[in-house]
């Protein structure tokens, strides 16, 4: 027989918690000595150590005094736990969503706001049905494997991020150049390039996804970032100036 300074030093578990677990039913001493000090037996202990085991599988006390019972359903108990903790992974996955997306639109944006982080949090918790009956009303079936290719704010891949950082440079170069200057001019360039390594011969995609990408409404459907529409028009001009730039210099990737 232990008493229950002896039982907290040999589990770890607080003295404060053994008396609790005794106020609300789930483990009772052996007996206590004339002084009062509880004691423990072995059972008592294969108790804890049930009580231990079940926690670390996420079971909340409230439900593991029924699982202390051997009557007890045990298959049904797991298939509920295991649905539980599945259902706790997809809401921390939507959580790690959101995060990477506020961080990456910080990235892009400079700052956030409150209009802007509701957006990105409704983004990243937006239902994939919904996306997915947009995409198939609008794309063919080459185009919904290429959308899979698309860099996404909610995404920490090499390919995301470098699109993300090269936004995010347009928009900090937006404030002081305009969209023919040499260093927007450069950006422009290495995202020409990116497309044509990532799409090469689907020239119509990208035109598609630009004209999606230029309304706000039907970027929103397809779950895109939602980007201001004086820095798409910004975008728009630089494109326009590169490939003019570059079709009267005869370049053969226009």
């Amino acid at each position: 027989m232990l008493v229950i300074h002896e039982v907290s030093k040999q589990t770890g578990i607080s003295v404060r918690t053994l008396r609790y677990y005794e106020e609300i039913g789930l483990l009772f001493p052996t007996a206590k000595t004339e002084g009062g000090h509880r004691l423990y037996g072995e059972e008592e202990l294969k108790t804890l150590q049930q009580i231990v085991f079940l926690k670390t599988l996420g079971f909340r006390l409230k439900e593991i005094q029924p699982l202390l019972n051997e009557s007890w359903d045990w298959a049904a108990s797991l298939d509920h736990q295991l649905a539980f903790v599945q259902a706790e992974q997809n809401k921390l996955k939507q959580m790690e969503s959101a995060i990477l997306g506020l961080q990456h639109a910080l990235t892009i944006e400079g700052s956030l706001n409150e209009s802007l982080i509701q957006k990105i949090i409704k983004l990243s918790t937006q239902e994939n049905g919904k996306k997915q009956a947009f995409r198939q009303q609008i794309f063919s079936e080459t185009d919904l494997k290429l959308i899979q290719k698309l860099p996404n704010i909610n995404r920490n891949d090499p390919h995301s991020l470098e699109w993300i950082s090269l936004v995010g440079q347009l928009r900090e170069l937006k404030e002081s150049y305009d969209a023919g200057s040499a260093p927007v001019q450069r950006i422009i360039k290495r995202m020409m390039e990116k497309a044509a390594e990532e799409y090469k011969d689907h020239e119509s995609f990208l035109e598609k996804m630009w004209d999606i990408r230029k309304s706000s409404s039907q970027s929103e459907q397809l779950g895109l970032y939602p980007l201001a529409e004086d820095f798409l028009h910004f975008i728009d001009q630089a494109f326009t100036i590169y490939e003019a730039k570059n079709i009267s210099k005869g370049d053969p990737q226009q």
